[in-house]
């Protein structure tokens, strides 16, 4: 019973290894060292890829996706119903929430009857894939073209931004409404 290397090979790419003696320039390894130097040398003549950072900023990429905000609407309140998409489409496991029922006299902190009373990212979990910004129905959570992604710090409980972190300033809300009467703003989110 004769089996072929094409019917044991799932991919049928799999090559039968020959085990056939070197010759004399081969056991020497001289041209292998050679083609080495070369690879080293040609190297030497390129454009270096390192910029001088503090003098020169590399540009971002138009997809960048950087630090995570918390959006308001434009009398101020939050948008963030609490449903729990972001939480569930992140992959890392990175947003927890706790969704609360709005209280009478809260009307003009939220939006919905229900509102997050706490929303966490941890930020050494998270992978800044954007997922939780398509998952959102409300468009209440966004990552911002901030250079800063997370600030450094020794302790882990630095790395989990909370609502004073996330949430934005009431000062940008109202700028970014005063754009959109002017016109002024294309995409709002």
């Amino acid at each position: 019973m004769s089996t072929s290397i094409q019917s044991i090979s799932l991919s049928g790419r799999k090559k039968q290894v020959s085990n056939k003696e070197m010759t004399f320039w081969e056991r020497l390894y001289l041209i292998a060292i050679i083609k080495g130097l070369l690879i080293t040398i040609k190297h030497f003549f390129r454009k270096k890829a390192t910029i001088q950072y503090p003098e020169q900023v590399r540009e971002f990429s138009p997809v960048y996706r950087g630090q995570h905000m918390l959006k308001r609407d434009e009398l101020g309140r939050e948008n963030c119903t609490a449903c729990g998409l972001c939480a569930l489409s992140c992959p890392a496991e990175a947003i927890t929430m706790k969704a609360e029922e709005r209280k009478p006299g809260e009307e003009h902190l939220y939006r919905e009857e229900k509102y997050a009373s706490i929303y966490e990212i941890n930020m050494l979990r998270c992978i800044f894939c954007g997922l939780c910004e398509e998952a959102c129905p409300k468009d209440a959570i966004y990552l911002t073209i901030s250079k800063e992604l997370v600030p450094a710090s020794y302790d882990r409980e630095d790395f989990i931004f909370g609502k004073d972190k996330l949430v934005m300033p009431l000062e940008m809300a109202m700028k970014n409404n005063n754009l959109l009467a002017e016109g002024k703003l294309k995409n709002a989110n």
